[in-house]
């Protein structure tokens, strides 16, 4: 049985949570904190399998309390609860970027996370998250290393032949784990990448325009969350809308243009990166590099799968001990349609290297 510690300042809230969690056989509430200051004392004495943390708590908050762990290296895998206001998704990309695995929207009433759609929701996320690999932190000094490494990679990248070869897309599908993943990807990339990059990251609604804005800030290349009839450009990151499902259509003067569809969640999410991979299939790229990296599920499995049977791809795996989660990497592996298992530091340089710097 997993041991859950829950932290909110709200006492019904909590037992609202602690009731929701312990009908599920598989989990136990071993512990409660009323703030960030208690469950950090909490956190310096015991470990526990999965954290639920709130975000806006007195004397500590949730953002204030990943802090902490960071600085005195405690590490545990939290899901955030989180608001579905505009400022409650950048605090969610705030908590993601300081270790958070994913997150819930937690309705503002009490009363209202009693009904069968949030428990499930709840009970869902707690077991993904509380079966996650534990986040480990990386020091200044490794991630300006690998800063370096990625720049030694386009220095090659531009002296070779194949920046200059056909028409290329990069396609990335990504879910549990994701945002803070794709922080060691897209800002390691190079603003003369010859090709436009694509991002299907597992997110609802309301939460990608807050992820591209942190991504773009960081970032060589403009990071974007994809609009509808957006005409794809090299050198632009476009980061599928939360809620929808992403393609790719031929548009005017045949070029490539975002195009969005309502279907049901596929995969059990929305949106789903086999939509983005199958939609490739008709577009103008000659070559397609798909990166699939950490997240619970199959999803791009299928996709892939499509693809490969009208394009020359080639398919970069997340290498298991870097993912949070190893379950759509692993899909992709088993099903053999991975060209190449890669730790998270070394995928910037393997996109760089296979579509080439102008």
């Amino acid at each position: 049985m997993k041991k859950i510690l829950v932290v909110d300042d709200s006492a019904l809230m909590r037992r609202v949570l602690c009731d929701i969690i312990d009908s599920d056989k598989r989990f136990h509430v071993d512990n409660r904190a009323t703030n960030g200051l208690e469950a950090l004392e909490i956190l310096r004495q015991k470990t526990f399998d999965a954290v639920v943390l709130d975000v806006n708590m007195p004397k500590m908050n949730g953002l204030e309390l990943l802090q902490e762990m960071q600085k005195s290296k405690i590490s545990a895998r939290v899901l955030m609860a989180s608001t579905d206001t505009k400022e409650g998704a950048k605090i969610t990309m705030e908590a993601l970027e300081l270790g958070a695995l994913d997150f819930i929207q937690k309705p503002d009433n009490a009363v209202d996370c009693r009904n069968d759609q949030f428990s499930k929701h709840l009970l869902e996320l707690l077991g993904i998250v509380a079966d996650s690999k534990l986040p480990v932190f990386e020091d200044a000094a490794k991630q300006q290393e690998n800063r370096e490494v990625t720049g030694k990679m386009v220095t090659l990248a531009k002296r070779h032949t194949l920046s200059a070869e056909g028409s290329k897309v990069v396609a990335i599908a990504s879910s549990t784990g994701g945002p803070k993943a794709l922080q060691s990807v897209i800002p390691m990339l190079p603003a003369g990448l010859q090709a436009p990059v694509l991002i299907v990251q597992h997110m609802p609604t309301g939460f990608t325009a807050s992820l591209a804005e942190r991504l773009n800030g960081i970032s060589s290349l403009k990071v974007k969350e994809a609009a509808e009839g957006d005409v794809l450009e090299i050198g632009c990151v476009y980061l599928s809308m939360g809620g929808k499902h992403m393609n790719v259509v031929e548009g005017m003067g045949g070029k490539s243009v975002i195009h969005y569809t309502d279907e049901p969640p596929r995969e059990g999410v929305k949106p789903c990166a086999n939509y983005m991979f199958e939609s490739l299939e008709n577009s103008g790229y000659e070559e397609v590099l798909c990166v699939v990296m950490t997240g619970m599920g199959a999803d791009g499995t299928k996709g892939i799968s499509k693809l490969k049977e009208s394009k020359k791809i080639h398919v970069i795996a997340q290498e298991q001990s870097t993912c949070a989660v190893y379950g759509m990497p692993r899909s992709v592996v088993n099903a053999g349609l991975s060209d190449q298992i890669v730790p998270l530091k070394h995928i910037a340089q393997e996109i760089i290297l296979n579509v080439g710097v102008k």
